[in-house]
C-alpha cells in the first residue's frame, strides 16, 4: 500500500479491469473509468457535489417501474440515447433514418386490420391515414413486413401513463400485403412535455430547459431477412423541432400531414368526413449474411 497521485490511481484502477475475459466488456470498462475519473479531475468534483449525484440517480433507479423508465428519459435528455443512435445504427443513405425508441414503447400490442384506427376512444379528432409501402434499397416490396406505431393522446399522455385511456390505445401493428403496402388510421399527433415530476424534470427545471417534444408517431418497422427500422414521422408544422428535448429530430423525417377534403376519400378510406393523409415509404436494409 502507498500513496498514489491522482493519475496513478486511474492507472491502479485500469489494472484491476485488465483480466475482464469477455474483451468487448473490458473495452467498455476501461473507457468508463478514463473518461470518468477525467471528468471528476476536470471539474474538481467535490464530495458532497458526487453524493448529490449519486442520491440523484438512486431516485432516478427508485421511480422506474413497468410503466415508466425513468433511466431511459434520463438518457434521452443528456443526448445520450441519441448520441448511441448516431454512432451505431449505421445507416444505409438509401434507407430510412432511425431515431430513438423513447420510453414509452410497449412490446406485444395488438395486431390491426388494413386501415383499422389505433385510436379506440370516441373523439371528434379529424381522423389521419398513412398509406405507402415497405421497400429494400432497391426499391424491392418487402411482402409481410409488421409496421408497429405508437403515439400520444390529445391529452399529450400515452395510455400506460394516462388511466383513462384504455390499454392499447394508440398502439398496435399492421402488415404489409405482398407489395409491401399498408394503411394505417390514426389522428394527427399532437406535441407533448416529458414527464417533469421526477427527478429528470428537477433536472430539466435546474437548467432551465423545456420539456416539450415535437409532435410524431412513432414507428417499429420489421421483417425476415431485413434490419429492424425504429424511428419517428414528425409533424412539419410544428414549433419544437428545432429544440426537441431528446434532440431525436432528423430533417429526413419531418413530413406535412396534407388536408383532405369531405368525401375525396370514400373509396380508399370509407370515410365521407375530411381526413388528413400522408404517404410515406418505410425503406429497410437488408440484413447481411455469413460467409
Amino acid at each position: 500500500m502507498r500513496n498514489m497521485t491522482e493519475a496513478e490511481l486511474t492507472e491502479v484502477v485500469l489494472q484491476r479491469y485488465q483480466n475482464t475475459p469477455d474483451p468487448r466488456l473490458r473495452e467498455i470498462l476501461q473507457s468508463l473509468v478514463r473518461h470518468l475519473h477525467a471528468f471528476v479531475r476536470d471539474v474538481r468534483l467535490t464530495e458532497d457535489e458526487w453524493m448529490h449525484g449519486i442520491q440523484f440517480l438512486t431516485a432516478v433507479g427508485q421511480i422506474c417501474d413497468d410503466k415508466r423508465q425513468e433511466m431511459i428519459l434520463l438518457s434521452d435528455n443528456l443526448g445520450v440515447s441519441m448520441l448511441v443512435n448516431m454512432v451505431s445504427a449505421g445507416v444505409a443513405p438509401a434507407a430510412t433514418e432511425s431515431t430513438v425508441v423513447g420510453p414509452f414503447y410497449v412490446p406485444d400490442t395488438p395486431a390491426r386490420e388494413w386501415g383499422e384506427s389505433i385510436q379506440q376512444l370516441p373523439c371528434d379528432d379529424v381522423p389521419l391515414f398513412v398509406r405507402g409501402r415497405v421497400v429494400d434499397v432497391s426499391g424491392a416490396p418487402v411482402a409481410g413486413a409488421q409496421i408497429e406505431v405508437w403515439q400520444t393522446n390529445s391529452n399529450g399522455m400515452y395510455d400506460i401513463q394516462d388511466a383513462e385511456q384504455p390499454v392499447n390505445n394508440l398502439r398496435g401493428w399492421y402488415r404489409a400485403n405482398d407489395n409491401g403496402e399498408f394503411l394505417v388510421r390514426t389522428v394527427r399527433p399532437v406535441r407533448y412535455p416529458i414527464p417533469t415530476d421526477g427527478p429528470v424534470g428537477e433536472l430539466l427545471n435546474a437548467t432551465d430547459r423545456h420539456p416539450w417534444r415535437p409532435a410524431h408517431l412513432h414507428a417499429k418497422v420489421t421483417a425476415a431477412g431485413c434490419k429492424p427500422l425504429i424511428t419517428h414521422i414528425f409533424d412539419a408544422e410544428d414549433p419544437y423541432l428545432d429544440s426537441d428535448v431528446v434532440f431525436a429530430v432528423k430533417q429526413s423525417l419531418v413530413r406535412k400531414f396534407e388536408p383532405v377534403a369531405a368525401g375525396a376519400r370514400v373509396g380508399e378510406y370509407g370515410i365521407s368526413g375530411p381526413c388528413l393523409e400522408l404517404g410515406y415509404d418505410f425503406v429497410l436494409e437488408r440484413a447481411r449474411t455469413g460467409g
